[in-house]
């Protein structure tokens, strides 16, 4: 039961910091369409793919003293900053994980805005269809957010080149 635990721990032992709740979401979820082995469930939600499931673990997480949650107050919402804390790191240390080493895709999702990466992961989600109808369900989906041409290109880009460096 805690080795999923432990999973996240890697993660943020990996990430560092991760700024916001939503970019934590989509960062396990794009991990996950990439072979690192996580197990929350997801489905699509307001912002594309969500799990509850990993709102739960993160709130026990953070509840037992193994993760820090700021909350830094922005102009109408609040923004969460969330780390791993010695104590994390010494639950940590005590698992050994079967984890591929994800540090590298880590790290370049670390450095993409969580609108990006929402957009990301909305075209993963649908990854069963061609990609001219993933483009098509993409702007139907998320309406609002007006995603261009070249952003769906660099969407593409980006997703075929985690893709090459998959850890099988």
């Amino acid at each position: 039961m805690l080795t999923n635990h432990a999973k996240l721990m890697q993660f943020f032992s990996i990430a560092k910091e991760v700024t916001g709740r939503k970019k934590l979401q989509k960062m396990i979820y794009i991990l996950q369409k990439n072979n690192v082995p996580f197990a929350e469930k997801y489905q699509f939600h307001f912002y594309g793919p969500y799990s509850e499931e990993l709102s739960l673990r993160i709130e026990e997480l953070t509840n037992l003293g193994f993760i820090s949650e700021e909350r830094e107050e922005k102009s109408n919402y609040y923004q969460y900053h969330y780390q791993i804390t010695g104590d994390g790191r010494e639950f940590l240390n005590q698992f050994t994980l079967d984890m591929p080493d994800f540090t590298l895709m880590v790290e370049r999702l670390n450095t993409k805005s969580s609108r990006f990466l929402e957009l990301v992961s909305t075209m993963l989600y649908f990854d069963d269809l061609p990609r001219n109808e993933i483009a098509e369900k993409v702007h139907v989906v998320k309406p609002k957010q007006n995603y261009t041409d070249e952003e769906l290109k660099e969407a593409w880009m980006f997703i075929d080149s985690l893709q090459e460096n998959q850890l099988v």
